[in-house]
């Protein structure tokens, strides 16, 4: 009885380690450096997929799609910051993106009299925003 209840145990965990890994889809990030970097940029889209990673891999397997989140954007000649916040998610081949957009959102916004920092936290918040978008297209609430 004992081994059968050990056999028992270790199919379990098995079972629950195999549930509790959900795969990383590829992401990439053609950012303008002025206004926001590759980390940052991955963060956003990590933090904001994080609690619906589960659900939207069921959906969208990993192995066959990824994202290209891009960011642009500066000050104008009347020093007020512009940015434009895109998300597309790409099919996948091998372990590189294919610039075929099945799905894109796109975000905007301009900040007249915007020093630097704020520029860039407008850039943060208008992709946060997109990726919002996307997901909740993609895996509505």
């Amino acid at each position: 009885m004992k081994p059968q209840l050990a056999h028992l145990a270790a199919m379990s965990a098995l079972v629950t380690s195999a549930h509790a890994a959900v795969p990383a889809y590829i992401t990439q990030d053609h950012s303008s450096a002025a206004v926001l970097d590759n980390a940052s940029a991955h963060a956003i889209l990590k933090d904001a997929m994080a609690d619906k990673l589960a659900r939207l891999a069921k959906l969208y397997p990993t192995r066959r799609w990824g994202f290209l989140s891009e960011v642009e954007g500066g000050f104008n000649a009347s020093k007020t910051c512009v940015i434009t916040a895109r998300v597309s998610m790409l099919p996948v081949s091998g372990k590189s993106l294919i610039y075929k957009p099945n799905r894109t959102a796109t975000t905007f916004d301009a900040l007249p009299g915007a020093t630097r920092e704020q520029c860039r936290d407008l850039a943060k918040a208008k992709l946060r925003e997109a990726v919002e978008s996307m997901l909740f297209s993609l895996v509505p609430s």
